[in-house]
């Protein structure tokens, strides 16, 4: 995959990556450690990166805005996005030919060429080893590139905590350390916490419910958000501050928009990808997301919840 990959970017003059909506780290770092590789490898081509701006993000890119009229003959390629339907920016079908490359599971393989590798800690670290395969052949690595792949390692793999880090993980990111990167000053920016997600992360850890299965789960209404003053996207990252609390197996988060409420499903154990997927979602074993569209169909996730942290 690895070659027909950079067989295609040295086929095409113009070059568009897409991530998925609601940016993660993980989501910037690869889209943008990719782009910013591909613009020190060929200087030549136009490379894009597009999508909305995520706010607590702007601090490594803006993204780039371009007309329709970019997406002919160009080359598209969509990191860290499993469905189609989450894609940010929905041109990007609007290419010449279309490549996907993403860790999550391959419930959705869509593109002309596809890349997915489910071991992988993060989108990024695949980003890192395309660069490894490259490097012999003209791929360039530069700091600025560096940054964007070692924070979304960072990001993806919860500061090296989360089960899918590796041994190659933490080789990785020893080796993109020796770029120069200022990791201290990045991770400062990463994990700074405004004034009012501190308030809600400390209403989260006063009001939280814990079952006898160890299943916890917590509601947060549009109220409740105005209260605080916290978007929905903001919000969601608070959701590990339920993640070292003695007697939890596995946790969700409801966020209440007005259309719909946000699930964010994160576990110690028991498997949750597939419980997200039965309420339009999906994502990793271990951290997941999904969408409902009323408080009873939150009663159901709780209730499937407790049913796989007393099978755990």
């Amino acid at each position: 995959m690895k070659e027909q990959i950079l067989a295609a970017i040295q086929q095409f003059e113009t070059i568009i990556i897409h991530r998925h909506v609601r940016p993660d780290p993980d989501a910037y770092g690869s889209q943008c450690g990719l782009g910013t590789m591909l613009q020190q490898s060929f200087p030549e081509k136009t490379i894009h990166m597009v999508g909305a701006d995520e706010e607590s993000l702007t601090f490594l890119r803006f993204m780039d805005q371009i007309d329709d009229s970019v997406y002919d003959e160009a080359l598209v390629i969509v990191c860290d996005t499993a469905n189609q339907a989450r894609v940010c920016d929905q041109r990007f079908n609007k290419g010449k030919m279309l490549i996907k490359i993403d860790h999550h599971p391959n419930e959705d393989p869509y593109g002309d060429i596809v890349w997915v590798d489910t071991t992988a800690s993060s989108c990024s670290e695949m980003i890192y080893e395309f660069y490894q395969y490259g490097q012999d052949k003209g791929l360039v690595l530069t700091e600025d590139s560096a940054r964007f792949i070692f924070a979304g390692i960072v990001g993806d793999t919860g500061r090296f905590l989360f089960p899918s880090t590796s041994p190659k993980t933490f080789q990785y990111a020893a080796e993109l350390v020796k770029h120069g990167i200022a990791f201290p000053q990045l991770y400062d920016e990463m994990y700074k916490t405004s004034v009012k997600l501190a308030r809600l992360n400390g209403y989260i850890l006063q009001n939280f419910e814990l079952t006898e299965e160890g299943a916890s789960y917590i509601k947060i209404t549009r109220d409740t958000l105005q209260e605080f003053g916290v978007r929905t996207n903001e919000a969601s990252s608070v959701v590990g501050a339920l993640g070292n609390i003695e007697g939890i197996k596995a946790w969700v988060l409801f966020l209440e928009e007005e259309d719909c409420i946000r699930v964010r499903l994160r576990s110690k154990g028991p498997v949750i990808n597939r419980l997200a997927m039965k309420y339009n979602g999906g994502g990793h074993p271990m951290a997941s997301g999904a969408t409902i569209y009323s408080w009873d169909e939150a009663e159901q996730v709780i209730a499937d919840l407790r049913e796989l942290c007393l099978q755990a």
